[in-house]
């Protein structure tokens, strides 16, 4: 892993203002723009996955958006515990407000509650490092359903924990990055974002190619 090169490689391509710039446009319309922005960052992934050398690609709208949107389908699945602890919850809260509870179950309702939260942050901290391999696992193979398999996803996050933390670590710096071009104003926000975007995906087949390279050797 080579973490300064995801932050420096889109200044190493020569057109890199007119790529990202042309992505960070496209990402102002609604929905279908932020879907082509994540398909173009996963394109940055297989083009480092392949080892190709200028991974930052132009903008392909058509192929951007179809990985933009398979890569939100992943997300939404991996996502799906939260969201169905959080309906069950929210179900329960709401019977139990609208009834005069006792202090018992006031204070159970509490610790479910305590409970949900500490589930929320731990499984939030899983999906932030296992959705990196299935994203990079699903360019790799060219198939949704690569994503979804959990086997080699998981055997991935095995192979090399080290690389996805270092992801966990580049989408956080990433995201503390995208929010600087508010000095700029708005355009300077526009493209810090998508900025931010290219580095996660670089990171992502950079942690792709360790995880591989790992299980590799392990297995020889």
């Amino acid at each position: 892993m080579d973490f300064g090169l995801a932050f420096s490689y889109v200044f190493q391509d020569k057109d890199w203002l007119r790529k990202v710039g042309i992505v960070a446009l496209i990402s102002l319309i609604p929905i279908l723009g932020q879907l082509v922005l994540i398909g173009w960052s996963l394109n940055v992934t297989k083009r480092v996955i392949d080892r190709h050398p200028e991974p930052l690609p132009d903008v392909d709208f058509g192929g951007d958006l179809g990985r933009g949107f398979s890569a939100f389908v992943i997300g939404f699945v991996y996502s799906l515990p939260i969201t169905l602890f959080a309906l069950v919850f929210g179900i329960l809260d709401s019977i139990v407000a609208g009834q005069s509870s006792s202090d018992a179950v006031r204070t159970l309702m509490a610790i479910l509650s305590l409970c949900f939260g500490l589930f929320v942050f731990i499984y939030g901290i899983a999906m932030a490092i296992v959705l990196p391999a299935a994203y990079g696992n699903y360019v790799a193979k060219g198939s949704l359903g690569a994503g979804f398999a959990l086997g080699e996803v998981f055997g991935l996050v095995r192979a090399n924990i080290g690389a996805y933390l270092i992801v966990l670590l580049g989408t956080f710096v990433a995201g503390l990055i995208a929010p600087l071009g508010t000095i700029l104003c708005i355009i300077g926000a526009i493209l810090t974002y998508a900025y931010s975007v290219a580095v996660m995906g670089h990171l992502y087949g950079q942690a792709y190619n360790a995880a591989t390279q790992n299980k590799a050797v392990l297995a020889g």
